[in-house]
């Protein structure tokens, strides 16, 4: 179902945005085109379909400006982040974890909740859950991002042509 989804991606969506996903990477990250003739980038962890999703949710919802921007001009704090730090993580994803969830459920995968915190063990929080719970119900019910849903609808097209 991956190698679907990076095939169906780069050849349809990604090629109308002039935008590659890629697996195998060590850690996810995103690369803005080099020149006029390159290519943006998607890396997503390992062969994770989870990450393409999640790498996927971002890309989404970064802006035009964003999107010219190393990673999408975010910050990032890695694992064994304080309590404050956690709760800015967590107001930033909100949107993407509701988005995968959202494309998760359109390609019949097993979405889980992350407070990509491992070396924490606060777990994810029941606030953030509902608050991610309630932006996916927002979307289900008054629709996606025009770039959202077409990556949610090639997730179906994926999900349809795996039954085969």
């Amino acid at each position: 179902m991956l190698d679907q989804l990076v095939s169906g991606f780069n050849s349809r969506v990604g090629r109308v945005y002039n935008t590659q996903l890629v697996g195998g990477a060590e850690e996810p990250l995103y690369l803005p085109a080099e020149g006029s003739a390159g290519r943006h980038r998607i890396y997503f962890r390992e062969n994770f379909l989870s990450s393409a999703l999640h790498e996927l949710a971002h890309w989404c919802l970064a802006g035009e400006a964003r999107r010219m921007l190393v990673d999408y001009g975010y910050w990032y704090n890695p694992d064994g982040r304080n309590a404050e730090q956690q709760i800015a993580f967590e107001q930033v994803e909100v949107k993407p974890q509701a988005l995968e969830w959202i494309f998760s459920l359109a390609l019949d995968h097993t979405f889980h909740f992350s407070a990509d915190n491992l070396n924490s063990n606060s777990g994810v929080s029941e606030s953030f859950k509902a608050r991610v719970q309630s932006q996916r119900d927002f979307w289900l019910i008054e629709g996606l991002p025009a770039r959202a849903r077409r990556v949610k609808e090639l997730c179906e097209e994926v999900r349809a042509c795996s039954f085969y």
